[in-house]
């Protein structure tokens, strides 16, 4: 564990240093980030943002009440580039009535981040790397969001087992790296842009900046 300790605040500072501050989640105000964290749901980021981007065009994250008053066929058709249209604009539309009971979300916020969790998570379509994405990125809360590139970095350094859940994943940053919600965001966000950089599902090991990797070695 010291060794594990040392490196992972190591491999910030040096996934910072290659790819540089990431300004992530990117979107314009908070119902924007959080219909973003629902679409970007099982797909690339583009996708998602273009979806984002033509609520925003049609008005439709003005209010929650507002998305909640638009015909099902024309969500469709706006966030068709997110893919998988039909079932998240079900999600969608579950998280706008959940929004809506609250009537904005600087009330939602004022829970505490446990039950703030536990509200969001009894959203439909709202799992936990969703639910800490809001919590993170418009809630402001120190907390670490985990996904598959997590797993897939922390398992080939030699960190943990590469089918890790998500709570194991999540506590072992929490416990070694600070309660600051600006670093932990930025953590997830570089390891995000490591992934998809070099990191990738065949990995590019020749350039990359993780010299402690244990997979690195083995190639």
């Amino acid at each position: 564990m010291d060794m594990v300790t040392h490196n992972l605040p190591r491999l910030f500072d040096l996934l910072l240093a290659t790819y540089g501050p990431r300004h992530w989640w990117p979107a314009r105000s908070v119902p924007a980030m959080m219909a973003g964290a629902i679409l970007v749901q099982n797909t690339a980021w583009t996708g998602a943002a273009k979806a984002v981007a033509r609520l925003e065009q049609e008005g439709a994250l003005n209010s929650w009440t507002g998305l909640l008053a638009t015909p099902e066929p024309q969500l469709w058709e706006w966030i068709r580039p997110a893919g998988y249209f039909r079932v998240k604009s079900q999600r969608l539309l579950a998280l706008a009535r959940f929004m809506e009971s609250f009537g904005d979300h600087e009330q939602l916020f004022r829970l505490e981040t446990a039950p703030l969790r536990t509200a969001l998570l009894g959203v439909s379509g709202v799992g936990k790397e969703t639910a800490d994405s809001i919590l993170c990125y418009a809630a402001k809360r120190p907390v670490f969001v985990v996904d598959a590139y997590t797993r897939r970095i922390f398992g080939r350094i030699g960190w943990t087992d590469p089918q890790a859940d998500y709570d194991t994943l999540q506590q072992f940053v929490m416990q070694i790296l600070p309660e600051d919600v600006d670093l932990l965001g930025e953590m997830h966000a570089l390891l995000v842009e490591h992934a998809k950089t070099r990191c990738r599902t065949k990995p590019r090991c020749s350039d990359c900046p993780v010299s402690f990797c244990a997979e690195r070695h083995a190639v």
